[in-house]
């Protein structure tokens, strides 16, 4: 049973819910899941998800039930915005799991990893990927049970990557550490060895996680080649981790000069769901564009207390030209 945000909420008429700005919620209504057809969460399954709208807000709720008795907890998917890593690798934790059990098999997690409140360029590209590199062991940590992991393949962007892997963040784990593209004597023009993906995967293999796969522009283009060849019509999940996708989406890869790469925006992405998404916007109209799979997307602004106030919210990605020049000036 695949669950979409429209079909979590039941009516009897056509209704859509605009973008609009944050509130408080009215209006609940619940929606039977019927978890078993999926598993579960660790112990945990999900029984019902409730969609409280009204013309101001919309807030999630997911009913998860222990599976070793009949106690049950509401899990509230109105997520704040985190106060450390630590919160938000179990918020992204959540947000997968939740997305894994709606049938999702592409998904994307992004965030930045120089400081929640950084956005991209603040930190250095190699001390980033090595940020991102720890994070995305501990996000393996929390998310995939020991006796999955062998059935876990994470890839890098290149083999050399993979030893530094296996020496540091990476040393001694039972996942399966793989490379997407090997470098060749030309790597200084931006030539790359391809790797075949369907060669590199095994049959046994059921969750793929690419890590950061941005520093070479046809790192993106074996992404696509892993999911058109080893996930679809599979039941295998892909999860792009700190990919920086967003350079594609916002066309700074010009069309002219990388045809393939800029088709992904048409091809691969319509099909992907972003399931944990941070992006932060500096100088005079400051905000973060922010998303927890299942609920709507919010910008939100922070205040002094170092809270946050969520002044939009809807249910597509924004543009971050749309955040940056329209939504968070008029706010």
């Amino acid at each position: 049973m695949r669950l979409s945000i429209s079909s979590r909420i039941t009516s009897t008429s056509a209704m859509a819910i605009p973008p609009v700005p944050c509130g408080k919620a009215a209006n609940c209504r619940r929606v039977k899941f019927n978890s078993s057809d999926h598993g579960d969460l660790h112990g945990r399954k999900i029984e019902t998800l409730k969609a409280c709208t009204s013309s101001f807000n919309r807030k999630f709720v997911a009913k998860m039930v222990s599976g070793d008795s009949n106690a049950s907890v509401d899990v509230d998917l109105d997520v704040a915005f985190p106060s450390d890593y630590s919160e938000l690798l179990e918020q992204a934790r959540v947000a997968t799991e939740l997305a894994l059990k709606d049938e999702r098999q592409l998904m994307e997690i992004e965030f930045p990893t120089a400081g929640l409140e950084s956005v991209p360029g603040d930190g250095e590209g190699g001390t980033e990927m090595t940020g991102s590199m720890q994070l995305i062991r501990e996000f393996c940590d929390l998310l995939i049970i020991p006796e999955k992991a062998t059935r876990t393949r994470i890839f890098f962007p290149e083999a050399n990557e993979v030893e530094v892997a296996r020496k540091s963040a990476f040393e001694g784990v039972s996942f399966k550490l793989d490379y997407l593209t090997k470098p060749s004597i030309f790597e200084d023009f931006g030539f790359v060895t391809k790797v075949k993906m369907v060669d590199r995967v095994k049959p046994e293999d059921k969750l793929f996680l690419v890590a950061y796969p941005y520093f070479n522009v046809n790192e993106m283009l074996v992404v696509e080649e892993l999911y058109r060849d080893a996930v679809v019509n599979t039941g295998r999940n892909l999860i792009i981790f700190n990919g920086e996708l967003d350079r594609i989406r916002s066309g700074y890869y010009p069309s002219f000069f990388y045809p393939k790469l800029a088709a992904l925006s048409k091809t691969l992405f319509p099909k992907m769901e972003t399931v944990y998404y941070i992006h932060n916007f500096k100088g005079r109209n400051q905000g973060t564009l922010f998303r927890c799979f299942p609920g709507p997307w919010k910008v939100l602004r922070k205040l002094r207390n170092n809270k946050y106030r969520c002044i939009h919210q809807q249910e597509t990605m924004p543009s971050l030209k749309e955040v940056a020049l329209d939504i968070l000036p008029s706010a």
